[in-house]
């Protein structure tokens, strides 16, 4: 039973795009790509701090222009902060955000 929950949580690692400093596009693709040639129920856009807005300009493009005959829909979104120590050793909370997508 344990390995078919590791199983099922290695699927669902496969179906996340965490968004970067990369060309805008590069993103838009990878979601694109997972629900048509990977055949994937869902995917979930991660990004942290200042990279937030460009997760939700990603799956606004992706779901709005490139996915539209796919039906895929913003399922959820998750919002929290990390802890971290800087460069300096001072604390820092950095604001993080799940968008999920989904097929209809």
């Amino acid at each position: 039973m344990e390995v078919k929950k590791m199983a099922e949580k290695a699927k669902t690692d496969e179906n996340i795009v965490f968004i970067g400093g990369k060309p805008f596009m590069n993103y838009v693709t990878g979601v694109v790509m997972q629900f048509t040639t990977k055949g994937a129920k869902e995917v979930t856009i991660k990004a942290r701090g200042k990279f937030i807005a460009r997760a939700v300009d990603v799956a606004e493009v992706a779901t709005k222009r490139f996915l539209k005959e796919h039906e895929i829909e913003v399922k959820n979104i998750k919002i929290d902060s990390e802890e971290f120590e800087n460069k300096e050793g001072k604390k820092v909370n950095v604001s993080t955000i799940d968008i999920i997508l989904s097929k209809k």
